[in-house]
């Protein structure tokens, strides 16, 4: 694939945008630079930088995020920055979507994507992934509480009491709380449906993936093919 295609598709702008990238001599190609635009190369293990910066092909892109608080999950926020902006211009350009939302005041793992069927199957409600958060309350908890969330709790627009597959207290006013389904406010809806009342919530895990402790808030990387097999996913990387 021409040089100008690569960096097009990996999201640095239109061809002839990235052929004056390239022409400008802010391109390297395995270290070296390259001011040819249409020097072919193959898409499966290539590297590059623009201006000083590492990039590799991906096919399609897999990203965790740890959302702080107060950011929006959306292109157009009404009242925070929006979760985009944490984001360098190349993701954005490619169409980076998050992998459902979290609320401007909950803070965590996000995922985001280029991939719209991989979109889809983590946001279906018939794919059950259990998501993990740590929920402080502002009351103390008491097993009654717990119980009851794990037995299933009925909330006002649902036909049907909904559970917590797990449900763990960690301190007095902390619990750890799993749950599938990916309902409007569904943990802050729940903690209120068993008499108490969300103070913070922290998303720590998506399937198997668990959000790392060295990623701190704001910061994002590269989910590689073992992440995306903790997860649950099948798909691969490049």
């Amino acid at each position: 694939m021409e040089l100008e295609r690569l960096l097009r598709s990996q999201g640095f702008g239109s061809r002839p945008e990235c052929r004056h990238l390239i022409y400008s001599g802010r391109v390297s190609v395995f270290g070296e630079p390259c001011d040819d635009p249409f020097a072919k190369f193959e898409p499966e293990g290539f590297s590059f930088s623009v201006d000083g910066v590492l990039w590799g092909y991906r096919k399609f892109v897999y990203l965790a995020l740890n959302k702080p608080a107060n950011y929006e999950c959306s292109q157009k926020p009404k009242h925070h920055p929006s979760v985009y902006t944490l984001l360098p211009p190349p993701l954005l350009m490619r169409g980076v979507q998050a992998v459902g939302r979290l609320d401007e005041d909950t803070t965590g793992l996000l995922l985001l994507t280029d991939d719209g069927q991989f979109i889809h199957t983590y946001t279906s409600p018939k794919k059950l992934v259990p998501k993990v958060y740590e929920v402080m309350t502002k009351h103390s908890i008491d097993d009654t509480q717990l119980s009851g969330l794990v037995s299933g709790v009925q909330l006002n627009d649902e036909p049907a009491p909904i559970a917590a597959t797990a449900c763990e207290r960690l301190s007095e006013r902390l619990m750890r709380l799993t749950v599938t389904e990916g309902k409007y406010h569904l943990v802050k809806r729940m903690i209120a449906a068993a008499s108490n009342r969300v103070e913070a919530l922290h998303r720590v895990s998506i399937g198997g993936f668990e959000l790392p402790s060295s990623l701190l808030p704001g910061q994002w990387m590269w989910m590689e093919a073992a992440d995306l097999e903790r997860l649950g996913s099948r798909k691969q990387v490049n």
